[in-house]
């Protein structure tokens, strides 16, 4: 399977304006530049684009997982926070932290975790991240 997303930018880093698409077309030209990357205006950025793909993925890896152990969600909910700090030669993505809250009939805490941690250690989007990932990870 091969799927894509795309980018145009036009301008300079801080003046300039960017448009990100998605080949299914769930986002079209939506905007994004360094004002909403640094400065908390409106539009998207990469961090926030990587967050919603991780959580979306780890999700979906856990469901898999859970099938597997004979469990089926209820209700998942993950949010991946994404870190972007400063080093060296720029910046980089220092950490994700995944935080799920879940409803799992016939879960007990205990094999919530185990499953939780393999679904974290697996989904191929934490596979391609090269930085420190964390999860805290309810039942209820």
């Amino acid at each position: 399977m091969k799927t894509s997303g795309s980018a145009v930018w036009s301008g300079g880093i801080k003046d300039g304006k960017g448009a990100i698409s998605t080949q299914s077309g769930a986002m079209k030209d939506y905007p994004y530049g360094f004002a909403s990357r640094f400065e908390g205006k409106p539009g998207t950025n990469p961090e926030e684009l990587i967050g919603a793909a991780h959580a979306g993925c780890f999700t979906m890896a856990l469901s898999l997982i859970l099938g597997e152990a004979g469990l089926t969600a209820e209700k998942m909910e993950t949010r991946a926070e994404v870190t972007l700090d400063k080093v060296d030669d720029g910046f980089a993505i220092t950490a994700v932290h995944l935080t799920l809250q879940a409803k799992i009939p016939g879960a007990d805490n205990a094999k919530f975790q185990e499953l939780a941690g393999k679904a974290k250690a697996g989904c191929p989007v934490s596979k391609l991240l090269n930085t420190k990932i964390t999860l805290d990870a309810t039942l209820q």
